[in-house]
């Protein structure tokens, strides 16, 4: 990665939709679309939690702090 690339958790993304259960984000920079699944059964993707249009941030889950 050269020092003008961004890592994917150094940009804000804007939600596009909630498809079967896939979070569809856009890049506010890049530009690049990201489908993130979700692989937990028991918490479902919905756009109540989600609307089109809002702004996210991803989290880098090997950084975080643990609960």
């Amino acid at each position: 990665m050269t020092n003008t690339e961004m890592s994917f958790f150094e940009e804000q993304y804007r939600v596009i939709a909630i498809e079967n259960d896939h979070l569809v984000i856009r890049g506010t920079l890049s530009g690049e679309i990201l489908r993130i699944a979700n692989h937990d059964p028991d918490t479902p993707l919905s756009q109540k939690d989600y609307p089109p249009g809002t702004l996210i941030a991803l989290t880098d889950p090997a950084t975080a702090t643990p609960n």
